[in-house]
């Protein structure tokens, strides 16, 4: 009897925790599916850290690939921020389709992140080339 009880009590906490975690493989390809909907519904917090971790991606990858092929000089720098620039703007005017009004112009959203991504971008840069060009 006690070991029906704690086998019974082990497959509730087993449930819930699958539950906290979202269910699965389905639920994280939902969640991901959620960055590309159109439809939607965002608040201000939850679409400025899409943007900020989308351009942290975008400039740890330019970073990487510009150290790697070996790139130099200033007009990489600005290749990366118009590239940065261009997939953020795409990203909530194209492909969310919000009115950028409501989460603090262009200005707001297109600077979200832009600091810590340039550091990133600079830092993946100049570590790679360093390693792989000396």
């Amino acid at each position: 009897m006690a070991k029906a009880r704690s086998s019974a009590k082990q497959s509730r906490a087993q449930a819930q925790a699958q539950q906290q975690n979202g269910g699965g493989g389905h639920a994280l390809s939902s969640k991901l599916a959620r960055y590309l909907d159109p439809e939607a519904s965002w608040d201000k917090d939850q679409l400025l850290d899409a943007v900020h971790w989308i351009r942290q991606v975008v400039g740890l990858i330019c970073g990487l690939l510009w150290g790697a092929i070996p790139l130099v000089g200033a007009i990489w720098i600005a290749l990366f921020m118009a590239i940065s620039t261009g997939i953020i703007y795409w990203y909530y005017a194209y492909a969310l389709k919000v009115d950028e009004e409501e989460y603090g112009g262009h200005g707001a959203l297109l600077q979200e992140g832009l600091f810590a991504s340039f550091t990133l971008f600079l830092l993946s840069w100049t570590l790679v080339y360093s390693l792989a060009h000396f």
